[in-house]
């Protein structure tokens, strides 16, 4: 700012071309400055009030929206650098964000992300009963190859920074067709208390490149999730991999395809270090989660992939005895000794167990068509089963008694069914060019 001030030797009185009248002259002032807009001068005016003029006005005092990393950079910076331009993984907690967005009414820690954890991973409430984990007993003294397998790669997975080893970080279960490879996982997860993230073939492929990778990488991250915010053990799952992994003959092999087997590659040996495509952040460590896949034949899998040193191999290959045990306990509330389980696997051998499973479902089919009489006929089946009031209840449904000779019945025909398919061959038929 500049000032002007009037010389003393300044005349008072004008030339004579004016008229001789005194003239009193008093000092004025003049300010040189750019130009101001009003908000600038309010702002102006409000920091003169604070005791950082120079600091911007922050929104308030308490907030942690401009709370600074060790890099200079607040919240809202690191949130808009992030994958989507969306964190799921803060929620609504007091501390974390500003109250204002918290409120009272949704709670002081109400988690956005509850939902999203619930659909992903998975919960055996299902699972009511006494199941059959082969063999009989999975204590300390007796633990069979099956149970010893799966929880000696998680529990070392778990201890894998205390062990001076190279652990594995992939498991793969396979075998035949319908042996009770998911099922008789998913009974020692319930056993363990673990809370895994399943997985499926159909998942691992999309319309759009990068999305499975992407997927599996998300899934791997709410794994740890599990473990670091619920205090459960959890593990990653992948059923039947080969159907989504695997190359048969002349099949193509897609982007999505190689982009999965790098993602498990990288995963295998960086567990720990996990990006679904925000920026590296040295805070962001993942805890480290165990992966059991499932198949039936991995020879299929691309071999960098299944090599050891990333994954642990397990041939699932049920017994006779393990047969035995596991269809009495499916047949033990209808009555079934043990005498009658063993001559019906006796009578059909060489047969997976999901099919003593569609042996007893077969059992089901006349006394559901009696039931269908008794409501009406098929003509009112969709009324009754869709459309009845509210207090209308459905015919009581009788379960068939269940006897040696009826699962037998049962069994021949569906042994009928699989050699008609066998002995036809109708493809055949529809490709004659094809060389067998």
């Amino acid at each position: 700012m500049a000032l002007f001030r009037v010389p003393p030797s300044f005349p008072s009185t004008l030339p004579s071309a004016f008229p001789q009248k005194p003239l009193s002259v008093s000092s004025f002032s003049i300010s040189c400055s750019s130009k101001s807009t009003p908000n600038q001068l309010n702002n102006n005016d409000d920091n003169r009030n604070t005791d950082n003029p120079k600091g911007p006005k922050r929104l308030s005092e308490q907030s942690s929206w401009e709370a600074k990393d060790s890099e200079g950079r607040d919240y809202l910076y690191r949130l808009g650098k992030e994958a989507d331009n969306m964190n799921i993984a803060v929620g609504a907690r007091a501390g974390v964000i500003d109250d204002l967005f918290a409120g009272n009414f949704l709670g002081r820690d109400s988690d956005i992300v509850f939902d999203y954890r619930q659909k992903v991973t998975r919960s055996f409430e299902y699972l009511q009963g006494d199941y059959y984990i082969a063999p009989a007993f999975m204590t300390h003294q007796c633990v069979t190859f099956w149970s010893s397998k799966i929880v000696c790669h998680i529990v070392k997975n778990y201890l894998a920074h205390l062990l001076n080893v190279k652990v594995p970080l992939i498991l793969g279960i396979w075998g035949g067709k319908g042996q009770g490879k998911s099922f008789q996982t998913e009974l020692i997860f319930q056993a363990m208390g673990i809370e895994p993230v399943i997985m499926s073939a159909g998942e691992l492929e999309s319309e759009r490149a990068g999305e499975p990778g992407k997927l599996i990488r998300e899934r791997y991250r709410t794994a740890s999730q599990v473990v670091q915010n619920q205090g459960k053990m959890s593990c990653l799952m992948i059923n039947d991999i080969d159907a989504g992994l695997g190359r048969f003959g002349n099949t193509q092999m897609t982007v999505n395809n190689q982009i999965v087997v790098g993602t498990l590659m990288n995963l295998s040996d960086n567990p720990t270090r996990v990006s679904i495509g925000q920026d590296w952040r040295e805070s962001d460590v993942t805890n480290r989660i165990p992966i059991i896949f499932t198949g039936n034949d991995f020879s299929t899998i691309y071999a960098p992939l299944i090599r050891d040193g990333r994954m642990e191999k397990f041939y699932w290959q049920p017994t006779c005895e393990d047969i035995v045990s596991i269809v009495h306990r499916m047949y033990e509330k209808d009555g079934i000794s043990k005498v009658e389980v063993v001559n019906i696997v006796d009578k059909f051998p060489n047969q997976a167990l999901d099919f003593y499973g569609a042996l007893r479902s077969r059992t089901y089919d006349r006394s559901i068509s009696k039931w269908i009489e008794d409501i009406g006929g098929v003509e009112k089946l969709g009324h009754k089963l869709l459309r009845q009031r509210k207090n209308e209840e459905l015919p009581v449904f009788t379960p068939p008694k269940q006897t040696l000779e009826a699962l037998l019945e049962s069994g021949y025909s569906l042994l009928r069914e699989q050699q008609l398919i066998m002995e036809t061959k109708l493809s055949k038929e529809y490709m004659k060019n094809i060389d067998d």
